[in-house]
């Protein structure tokens, strides 16, 4: 994976740091309440303690996740001059493209150390967007549950 954004290194050092401050804390107040009681390791309370920390961890990494969704990987968007029309797998790591540059189309066969121009139409292809790319899975999912309910 390529980080394409120059502060999404800052960020992920903040965050780790500021999980670092947080343990930091929580440490320190358990050491302070071992120090006045005696816990049993395996306790309940012991037990309840590592849960909501695990659950505070898992939380933490979907909540990462899902802001990473939502921004979209951090990615670098173009001014709109670059378009990607279409593309199709033609392998496990092989792909044809079909950008639009400026007024002109070209088709593009990209792999994993190479890009090179297979052809520049002359004439542009009319690109319908609902038509041309294949249904994603929320489409699929609602398809399925309305067959369903249909049966």
């Amino acid at each position: 994976m390529t980080i394409r954004n120059k502060r999404l290194p800052g960020l992920l050092f903040s965050l780790f740091f500021a999980t670092g401050a947080i343990a930091a804390e929580v440490t320190g107040k358990t050491e302070k309440l071992a120090g006045r009681v005696n816990v049993e390791p395996l306790s309940g309370g012991s037990m309840a303690q590592v849960a909501l920390g695990l659950l505070f961890v898992l939380l933490l990494v979907i909540g990462v996740a899902w802001l990473l969704k939502r921004v979209g990987g951090f990615a670098v968007t173009g001014n709109g001059a670059l378009k990607i029309l279409g593309g199709l797998s033609m392998g496990a790591r092989e792909r044809v493209v079909l950008m639009q540059v400026g007024e002109k189309q070209i088709l593009l066969g990209v792999s994993p150390g190479r890009i090179q121009t297979l052809h520049v139409l002359d004439k542009p292809i009319d690109v319908d967007d609902k038509g041309t790319t294949a249904p994603g899975f929320a489409e699929r999912l609602s398809e399925a549950m309305a067959r369903r309910r249909d049966k």
